[in-house]
């Protein structure tokens, strides 16, 4: 584990520069994600070092740390509390998936503090449960 936050921190030290798309400032419909230069006379292409650098593969993070969460922890998905069941609370963390609506991210939110894993974008759901919800009697007799 040791070996592991080493890596973590070197990754987060080593000096990787912004790929950046070729006439990304010219043009704001253009995304900023990267997108090989192809031109015959683009400079990018050509590396002339003013112009940005490309992609290489020593620019890569270490194989055991590949995907890895800064935590240190493994990153799994969860849209279900069923899909807490079987994860390792030693090397995995909780991302709750962005589609899960407060009631259900709740009892997700519940479960896993229970079986003791992290959980990456935690709300804090107290102020969900406080708010009271009108009944349709309460509704009637306000008229």
């Amino acid at each position: 584990m040791d070996e592991t936050r080493r890596l973590i921190r070197v990754r987060t030290r080593h000096n990787k520069p912004a790929f950046k798309r070729r006439g990304l400032h010219r043009k704001s419909r253009l995304e900023d994600v990267w997108r090989r230069p192809r031109g015959l006379q683009s400079k990018q292409r050509a590396q002339f070092k003013a112009k940005g650098a490309l992609p290489r593969p020593g620019y890569g993070s270490p194989a055991a740390i590949r995907g890895m969460h800064p935590s240190g922890y493994e990153e799994v998905r969860v849209f279900t509390p069923a899909e807490l069941t079987g994860l390792n609370p030693e090397t995995q963390a909780v991302r709750i998936g962005g589609s899960v609506g407060n009631r259900k991210r709740g009892v997700i939110q519940t479960r896993a503090m229970e079986l003791g894993l992290k959980v990456l974008n935690a709300k804090d759901l107290t102020r969900a449960a406080e708010e009271p919800v009108a009944t349709e009697e309460e509704v009637n007799e306000d008229e």
